[in-house]
């Protein structure tokens, strides 16, 4: 998913995930009209955090970032050259329409699976135009308007919006925390349906960096193969797993090859490569041969109908692919060395601790919950100059959740939990 969700989750006041029955809202100043769409009627006034953010920025003070998700704005060295060189194939000046995608592109998503010991055939691959693209293929694929998609919470705030604007309605169970995060498997269980076409897994999640383990995986296949339902997998954050992760479980690999049910892989450059701007994604699919099959042929005529996905980004997939390995590189330095400063800072307190993070860039703070997370963020910007997400933006079910991010520059880091922690400890 592209970084740019906090700007969206933080203009809205409320969430989007519920159908308006209504012909014309009044939700603040904002006034739906006959003119527009259900589906588009969203709250958007600015909400308390986005004023107070916008104030903080207007009176020119300091602001010590912990929300950073933008790798190519937190001082990471890029190969330029390279880079724009794979942009620069006359071969680009040809239309030659592919709906999948061009083979020698699929090959080079095929060999990056092939690299985690996954065969992938590029027939089952569809290119798409970013994970927000397949995830609009993919519901467009399995649902009818107002059919259902199981989707974990916490989860990234943008999912309501790409839901909505499908007709889609999302159903959350609950990824708890219980000594490690885990799926509870019993709210997964109620939320099913008559109406429900598909199960939403982040792998790792985003926000806590939960991976799927062995054992969850084979109950997901079990759920989805009893009741006719698709597995859709994000894995944009696949390749960054912290190595220190205090956890026993057995985490599951890709999902790319999943046999057991009918599975949709997403990924992209976006995580994999640190190129949000190049917007390029791909859906992998496995399973059941049949089941399989109808699926390309239907999703390669989705795709063809958008003929979205451009020919230069294609043909310097394979150029940017490789780009992955110094990126990474860089990038779990920078978490792993941020994580390590967060915990020699949390050692010295005890007010505030930190979750589990299996992946991923962010860390989850557990807080005291003398108030709602989004007060605290707004006193933390206000007192400190310390911004942080509330975890109401990712739909944690009670307050006392703030959740930062793992990219932020190291001295800046280390100052933003400093003053993260000292305005805690006047609480």
């Amino acid at each position: 998913m592209s970084p740019s969700y906090p700007r969206r989750s933080m203009r809205q006041g409320t969430r989007t995930n519920e159908f308006c029955n209504c012909d014309a809202v009044l939700r603040g100043s904002f006034v739906t009209h006959a003119m527009f769409s259900k589906r588009t009627n969203w709250d958007l006034e600015e909400n308390a955090y986005t004023r107070a953010l916008r104030r903080h920025r207007e009176a020119g003070k300091r602001i010590l970032d912990l929300t950073a998700s933008n790798p190519t704005t937190c001082g990471f060295q890029y190969d330029e050259a390279a880079i724009l060189d794979a942009l620069r194939d006359p071969a680009s000046l040809r239309y030659e329409p592919e709906p999948k995608g061009m083979p020698a592109a699929r090959a080079a998503v095929a060999s990056y699976y092939a690299g985690k010991g996954v065969g992938v055939d590029p027939e089952q691959l569809i290119l798409t135009t970013g994970t927000s693209e397949a995830y609009s293929f993919l519901f467009r694929l399995l649902c009818e308007p107002a059919d259902e998609v199981l989707i974990a919470h916490p989860s990234y705030p943008l999912f309501d919006f790409l839901a909505t604007i499908q007709d889609v309605k999302l159903r959350p169970f609950q990824i708890i925390y219980d000594h490690g995060w885990q799926i509870d498997f019993h709210s997964l269980q109620q939320e099913l349906g008559a109406r429900t076409k598909a199960i939403v897994v982040v792998h790792p999640n985003n926000p806590t960096g939960h991976f799927v383990g062995v054992e969850e995986a084979e109950q997901l296949d079990a759920i989805c193969a009893k009741h006719g339902l698709a597995l859709i997998v994000d894995e944009v954050f696949l390749d960054y797993e912290m190595k220190a992760a205090a956890t026993h479980k057995k985490r599951h690999g890709t999902f790319a090859s999943n046999a057991a049910a009918l599975t949709f892989v997403l990924s992209g450059l976006s995580k994999i490569a640190a190129l949000p701007q190049m917007k390029l994604g791909w859906i992998a699919a496995s399973g059941p041969a049949a089941q399989v099959g109808e699926a390309m042929a239907r999703l390669e005529v989705i795709a063809d109908t958008y003929l979205s996905l451009n020919a230069p980004m294609q043909r310097a997939l394979p150029a940017l692919l490789a780009q992955r390995n110094a990126m990474q590189k860089q990038i779990m330095a920078r978490t792993e060395a941020n994580l390590a400063e967060l915990d020699e800072q949390l050692g010295r307190q005890k007010l505030v601790s930190r979750l589990e993070v299996e992946g991923g860039w962010y860390a989850v703070l557990r807080v005291p919950a003398v108030q709602s997370d989004e007060e605290l963020a707004i006193r933390m910007l206000e007192d400190r100059g310390v911004l942080v997400h509330p975890g109401h933006f990712y739909d944690f079910a009670d307050n006392g959740y703030l959740v930062i991010s793992l990219l932020t520059a190291a001295n800046e880091f280390a100052e933003g939990a400093r003053e993260l922690l000292a305005c805690a400890s006047g609480l």
